[in-house]
């Protein structure tokens, strides 16, 4: 399939989502399900998600598991918010990215040049995160010092002496409003699509336009430069790529401190929002990052949908927890839709695999279920409806599995001249 074939799927899949979500909200009633306010949170709440999954997608595409990225947040999110009450939000941004990179040092150093296990590596900084920030909280803004006398405690930094711009794109958002003339008609579609326009369009922080341009710029790197083709070769093949003269250490070094740095950056994206640090505030993300960088199959433009779609699910039931029954709808319609591109890839009946049987089966059943469920249920108890997104993590991973590829040689043990 040509990359151009590859982009036109990608434009058709997201007309085709739109429409879907359009009609859902037409048949539903709920109109928060497209309105400009659920997708301003929604790409509010994908970004953190994001930068965190692009960080994981350098490091595994160099050959280092970075499960740690939760770790390296937290480092962000204390220093981001210690530097930014004192100097503002460009310092605030660089102590993050810079606290991040350590992290992602210490990951390289244990990885790389110790040959760690990379889970134990990962699971290590994520404690040491937490442990190491809740410390200097202590140290830092214990009572009587000047930062706790200035709205500091252990749990939360001073807020930052000014906050972060915002910019509005041009010509969607500049003069009148008629995105939002054209979102209050609720006309089918166009109302719908003039919703998302204006949400992603207005007062949008100057990080958000950073983070969504990092996914090109990957994606270019990665892709398109030899120093991308070194990294990705260390991932696939490092004994290949070092008889090729490769520095395979060098190059999974520089790929692990990256990793940091992006997930650092989506510590600080927290903080610019909260105009603080508040110890938690990065509430698994990191974890979440990771999932959506696997269901992107280990790609940008996968890593953004993924993103996206649990920012989606997230944004949604902080706007409107009715709202969140319009998903049972929305996933039997999505389970038929499966059901039938799995029968019409079957070259007939006598094709089919117990396989193919069961998990069509399967989605048959799901389809009903959800379906009886938007009939019967009105209202989801709140604890269904906080713990959604992290259901529809697990539930996307679960399909998109069957066509991941992760590169060859993530979280194998390197050593020159030591080929498995």
């Amino acid at each position: 399939m040509t990359r151009t074939r590859k982009y036109h799927l990608a434009l058709v899949g997201v007309a085709a989502a739109i429409l879907l979500v359009a009609l859902i909200r037409l048949i539903t009633g709920a109109d928060e399900i497209t309105s400009s306010g659920t997708f301003a949170a929604a790409l509010m709440l994908a970004v953190p998600i994001g930068l965190a999954g692009l960080g994981g997608l350098w490091a595994e595409r160099a050959g280092v598991v970075n499960i740690g990225l939760e770790g390296m947040m937290v480092l962000g999110t204390w220093f981001a918010g210690w530097a930014g009450y004192q100097w503002g939000p460009y310092a605030a941004l660089v102590a993050g990215l810079l606290a991040g990179a350590i992290g992602g040092l210490i990951h390289a150093i244990a990885t790389v040049t110790f040959g760690v296990d990379h889970i134990i590596s990962g699971v290590a900084i994520n404690l040491l995160g937490p442990g190491v920030t809740r410390f200097l909280s202590e140290v830092l803004y214990k009572e009587g010092s000047p930062a706790n006398q200035a709205g500091a405690g252990i749990t939360t930094s001073p807020a930052m002496s000014s906050a972060a711009p915002e910019l509005s794109l041009p010509l969607l958002s500049d003069g009148p409003d008629w995105l939002g003339s054209l979102e209050s008609t609720r006309w089918f579609l166009i109302g719908d699509v003039a919703g998302i326009l204006r949400g992603l369009t207005h007062n949008v922080n100057v990080l958000v336009i950073l983070a969504v341009l990092m996914l090109p710029l990957t994606f270019f790197v990665l892709w398109h430069t030899s120093f991308g083709l070194r990294l990705r070769s260390a991932g696939e093949n490092p004994w290949a790529a070092e008889s090729l003269g490769v520095n395979v250490y060098r190059i999974k070094y520089i790929a692990v401190v990256i990793s940091g740095a992006f997930a650092g950056l989506g510590g600080v994206f927290l903080v610019f929002v909260s105009t603080k640090y508040v110890e938690g505030q990065t509430a698994g993300r990191g974890f979440i990052g990771l999932a959506a960088m696997i269901f992107g199959n280990w790609r940008p433009g996968g890593l953004a949908a993924g993103a996206a779609l649990f920012g989606y699910a997230d944004g949604l039931q902080l706007r409107s927890q009715g709202a969140i029954t319009s998903f049972l709808l929305l996933g039997a319609i999505l389970l038929l839709i499966y059901l039938g591109v799995r029968a019409r890839r079957a070259d007939g009946l006598s094709a089919l695999t117990v396989k193919d049987y069961t998990a069509m089966g399967a989605a048959v059943v799901g389809a009903a279920v959800l379906f009886w469920l938007w009939l019967t249920v009105d209202r989801l108890p709140n604890e269904f409806v906080f713990i959604t997104p992290h259901v529809l993590t697990l539930l996307v991973l679960l399909v998109a599995s069957q066509r991941l590829r992760m590169p060859k040689a993530d979280g194998v043990r390197y050593r020159r001249g030591e080929q498995h």
